[in-house]
């Protein structure tokens, strides 16, 4: 569940009691699927513009999935889905979890990860 839901130049979400997601750049918010005319609109944590995503906190994430191109696709209970796509300059998302993971979307399109007591492993590639 989304327990808690803040805004600065990123937005940043609590998911259950251990997982954060943190968005910096520009992602879309919607109904249906990835691919559907209802996510329409785009959201920018950069210049605040995040209040449509306020409907997530107390949501209960059903999917969440991190493609190796860097984008960032989570599914809520509530109907909405959420994604974010990698950007040319800057790091788009991060989502941190127990025991020190970390995924993070690198500039030009891949993912990096991270485990406790593990460097970095950057995959790229299409998804």
């Amino acid at each position: 569940m989304t327990s808690k839901t803040s805004v600065d130049f990123q937005l940043t979400l609590l998911l259950g009691s251990e997982a954060w997601a943190i968005l910096e750049c520009p992602f879309r918010l919607g109904q249906g699927s990835a691919g559907s005319d209802n996510l329409q609109e785009v959201l920018d944590p950069g210049r605040q513009d995040v209040a449509a995503a306020l409907a997530l906190f107390g949501a209960k994430v059903l999917s969440a999935v991190a493609f190796k191109a860097g984008s960032l696709q989570l599914v809520f209970d509530s109907g909405l889905q959420l994604n974010c796509r990698a950007d040319p300059s800057f790091e788009a998302w991060q989502v941190v979890g127990p025991g020190g993971w970390r995924f993070v979307s690198m500039p030009g399109g891949n993912l990096a990860v991270w485990s406790a007591g593990t460097e970095s492993t950057a995959r790229g590639g299409e998804g």
